[in-house]
């Protein structure tokens, strides 16, 4: 037998193996799949339950950029059970399951939405998190690909078998995580909140693909499986619903393919302006890039960054890297620059003692010599001056400043927030009850008294006097 021969038959026992595991079901079999499924296209208070409580897991997943936590909102999410009755119904024609399911998936995505925003709104105005930017568990979410596109192809095909084969049902939680439905819906309410069309319009996108492909791969899985009207199935030919969702697909194949063209591309840019920026900023008294943020608009580049330094940059040396950056990136460059200061300290090299304020001596001069003439007897009636003693020049101490030991209050929930200057750049974070060093500048901002501080890492910032109660000693106790 010939090599050729043998490949021949090797694939053509793999198909027939699939064909008999895959074989079209007993009416029977199929009968007991449309009742399971018909239920779930009118959904009732479980339903609609199960998605207020994944979406409440899946929202605080995002938010605390926890993937742990995010899977476990896929478990407990219904949204495959309509999307799976939309394909089954689009085979077997039935107008109304396809109906009650299209608007349960539809109800269900409206509510997830709106309990997102709502959850997003009140960490943002009452601080439970505290969010500088949007984690990277909801910024995975709105770039999709045609890759997400094939996982959520796969996915259906999976969840559609899985239903149809009642030993293969314990797959149905891994084809609820690799699908992940409830996330992209979670991520557009956050969008919103957060007034992000970008974000919300990118998640919308990715909710629209895995629901369009998941309903056409379980519609194709059906068909396969006996499902549809004797007359297609005679024909042999597949239903005018599979080419309508295929049809879909390869439209969404278009925004897809555009944005991961992009994705890529702005990807790269970013990548060659932090090489830029990072050698510009390496440059400036040894720096270093902490974080950055680059937005783009039409007149060019908003750069933010956050930098790590010992010594503060001046003004010209800001000016000096922003014209760096335009020469180097050969476009217009909007630059600010947060500075954190940080003292590098190293176990082998030990600090240089510095000087430590103590009390001064001030001179305080007492009354001036002033004679006085008095009358001794003497031989003859002649008076003599006599110099009586005056007070000499006294040393008094004078006072002057020094740090204070104080205490952070105890209600500072979460930990009070150290700041590199008044309403700057967050440098670190101090616990309830611990104490802090006060130092010798305050200053007003909006309507509070801020002063400065150091804290047990030897980290100096600011922070509102409000939260601080002094150390007094108590009295020790007289013999």
């Amino acid at each position: 037998m010939s090599q050729s021969e043998k490949r021949s038959s090797f694939t053509e026992k793999i198909l027939r193996a699939f064909w008999k595991g895959a074989r079209p079901l007993t009416a029977a079999e199929r009968e007991e799949i449309i009742t399971e499924l018909t239920p779930l296209s009118s959904p009732g208070f479980d339903f609609f339950l199960l998605v207020v409580l994944s979406t409440s897991i899946a929202t605080l997943g995002l938010l605390t950029n926890s993937p742990a936590v995010i899977i476990g909102a896929m478990l407990v999410a219904p949204l495959m059970s309509p999307i799976l009755t939309i394909g089954l119904a689009s085979v077997i024609g039935d107008s109304r399951m396809l109906s009650s399911a299209i608007s349960a998936l539809l109800r269900g995505a409206f509510l997830s939405v709106l309990l997102s925003f709502i959850l997003t709104i009140v960490n943002i105005n009452l601080p439970i998190l505290y969010l500088q930017q949007l984690p990277q568990e909801v910024i995975n979410r709105t770039h999709p690909s045609p890759i997400d596109l094939m996982i959520a192809l796969a996915g259906g095909f999976a969840a559609a078998y899985a239903l149809t084969r009642e030993n293969l049902s314990a797959a149905l939680p891994g084809v609820a995580i690799a699908t992940a439905l409830m996330p992209p819906l979670c991520t557009i309410g956050i969008g919103l909140a957060f007034n992000d069309m970008d974000v919300a319009g990118g998640a919308t996108l990715l909710f629209i693909t895995n629901a369009v492909t998941i309903a056409f791969a379980a519609g194709l899985v059906f068909f396969l499986r006996g499902f549809g009207s004797r007359r297609i199935r005679k024909e042999k030919r597949l239903p005018q619903s599979l080419f309508l969702s295929a049809g879909l697909m390869t439209l969404l194949l278009i925004p897809l393919t555009y944005y991961s063209f992009q994705f890529f591309k702005d990807a790269n840019d970013n990548r060659m302006i932090r090489e830029v920026i990072v050698d510009q900023v390496t440059r400036l008294n040894g720096s270093e890039l902490d974080s950055m943020s680059i937005q783009r608009n039409p007149e060019g580049l908003e750069v933010v960054l956050t930098i790590r330094t010992n010594r503060l940059l001046r003004y010209d040396q800001v000016v000096f890297l922003q014209e760096s950056l335009v020469k180097e990136l050969n476009q217009p460059v909007s630059l600010k620059v947060n500075q954190v200061f940080a003292e590098r300290l190293d176990p082998l090299l030990p600090p240089t003692s510095t000087p430590t304020r103590t009390p001064t001596a001030t001179i305080t001069l007492g009354p001036s010599p002033t004679p006085t003439s008095t009358f001794t007897p003497t031989a003859s009636p002649t008076a003599t001056p006599t110099i009586t003693p005056t007070a000499t020049p006294t040393m008094t101490p004078t006072a002057t400043n020094l740090p204070q030991s104080v205490l952070v209050g105890p209600v500072t929930i979460p930990p009070l927030r150290i700041y590199q200057q008044p309403g700057g750049p967050v440098i670190g974070y101090i616990e309830a009850g611990k104490p802090i060093y006060r130092l010798y500048q305050t200053q007003l901002y909006q309507g509070l008294v801020w002063v400065q501080v150091r804290d047990s890492e030897n980290r100096i910032g600011w922070i509102p006097e409000v939260y601080l109660r002094t150390l007094t000693p108590s009295p020790s106790p007289s013999p």
